[in-house]
């Protein structure tokens, strides 16, 4: 695995129950899930990487199905979304005076959260859009609890003037697609480009403010 602060470490330390034959697998789950993709990959890939025969897969996963859950739900449950959580709540609890302040500060967060977690997040984006069960675990850790918190935020900058009258859901909307847009061009799509990263900030701020700010 890369040297990047990794998530599924911390999930291994925890989970008590892996074998040292399951946490092979795992492991190698995780590398080539990531860079493969779910659909891409098989289980003799996996166990030629592991390790371990074919059959040891199947001993302790009925299915690849079950060995993409056993890894993308408990680190949905216990890391990413209380560890989410927490980091965002810094910049959604914190006092800006312009919302395009707080709109840096979400995109700085996120950033440094993606550096160090870069593995757990190439999962997640790539699998949540084809698994029911990956999206309704996504909706109900984190993006329930993320967007009230983001509307309550909305509708402060509204009542101070700073935003236009428009449903405060679909501010939250505008902006969080433009900011992780932002993020997934940037680190998934074409991390190799020379990027000028304060200036992207910059623009895709100015583009949200200029798209729902007052004047």
């Amino acid at each position: 695995m890369s040297e990047e602060k990794n998530i599924f470490k911390q999930l291994f330390d925890e989970e008590e129950s892996l074998t040292e034959k399951q946490q092979k697998i795992v492991e190698a789950a995780i590398e080539m899930f990531a860079e493969k993709g779910y659909a891409s990959t098989s289980t003799s890939q996996i166990a030629k990487k592991a390790g371990v025969a074919e059959g040891t897969i199947f001993r302790h996963y009925k299915t690849k199905k079950d060995l993409l859950l056993s890894i993308v739900s408990p680190t949905m449950a216990k890391l990413i979304a209380p560890f989410v959580i927490r980091d965002l709540n810094k910049v959604l609890d914190a006092k800006y005076d312009r919302y395009e302040d707080f709109l840096k500060a979400m995109i700085l967060n996120r950033q440094e959260f993606l550096k160090e977690n870069m593995t757990a997040f190439k999962i997640l984006i790539q699998e949540i859009p084809f698994h029911p069960e990956l999206k309704e675990q996504f909706r109900e850790h984190i993006a329930e609890k993320v967007f009230e918190k983001f509307v309550r935020l909305v509708d402060h900058y509204k009542e101070k003037g700073q935003i236009i009258d428009l449903p405060s859901p679909a501010v939250v909307r505008f902006s969080a697609t433009s900011i992780f847009g932002l993020l997934i061009v940037r680190y998934l799509f074409l991390p190799e480009a020379d990027w000028n990263d304060e200036k992207e900030i910059e623009m895709t701020v100015q583009m949200i403010v200029n798209g729902i700010g007052k004047g």
